[in-house]
């Protein structure tokens, strides 16, 4: 099993929205992959409520069968459409991808 694990980090305001409209728009953008993608085991997004300067706004947790598995939900075009949201949104992003 894959752990995928995701943190975004939002700019104040992008595509016409503050970052609380953007950071309610990419998660329910996230949460309707799970529905699209048959690869996804496990999907989960979380918005922070932390206010420390080193905290990420939204975080995505997921898990897949495989690599392989991971690399078909990574290349999916519904996916892309997610990727392409958060490269308008996001000021940065993490990722850690690991064996569980």
């Amino acid at each position: 099993m894959i752990r995928h694990i995701v943190m975004f980090k939002f700019r104040v305001a992008a595509e016409g929205a503050d970052k609380a409209r953007n950071i309610q728009r990419m998660k329910s953008e996230l949460e309707a992959l799970p529905a699209k993608i048959g690869e996804i085991k496990f999907f989960e997004v979380g918005i922070n409520f932390s206010n420390t300067n080193v905290a990420y706004d939204l975080v995505l947790c997921s898990e897949f069968e495989s690599k392989e598995a991971l690399q078909s939900y990574q290349r999916h075009p519904d996916h892309m459409k997610v990727v392409q949201l958060v490269e308008k949104v996001c000021d940065g992003r993490v990722v850690a991808d690991y064996v569980v």
